[in-house]
């Protein structure tokens, strides 16, 4: 199963960059954090640093061409669009690639 991410033109890779961080994003790291340990592959993309694998894929790029980044971000999962315009849930992301919620223990202090 892989999760593709394509996000809008952002500072960095995932956006939790600089003195103003958008705690969805912090979220949304997490959540794909998540996700990969629980064995899903996940890929993320961003407008302004790999605007070529917007281009390559045809449901990415009509759907910049009818929305603008308005579509941004798109959720990709196995190749198809599951989501435009939002960063879902981990409850979404849970569903769509098959993977249990669970309540994780806390970090350890020790």
């Amino acid at each position: 199963m892989t999760f593709q991410v394509f996000d809008k033109p952002m500072c960095c890779s995932t956006g939790v960059c600089g003195t103003q961080v958008d705690q969805t994003l912090v979220r949304f790291a997490a959540d794909l954090d998540w996700l990969r340990r629980n064995g899903v592959q996940v890929e993320r993309y961003s407008l302004s640093q790999q605007p070529s694998e917007f281009a390559q894929k045809a449901d990415v790029r009509t759907a910049l061409q009818t929305k603008g980044t308005n579509a941004l971000p798109i959720i990709r999962v196995d190749g198809k669009i599951v989501c435009q315009g939002m960063y879902p849930s981990r409850n979404l992301l849970a569903s769509w690639g098959h993977v249990a919620l669970q309540d994780e223990a806390p970090a350890s202090t020790v």
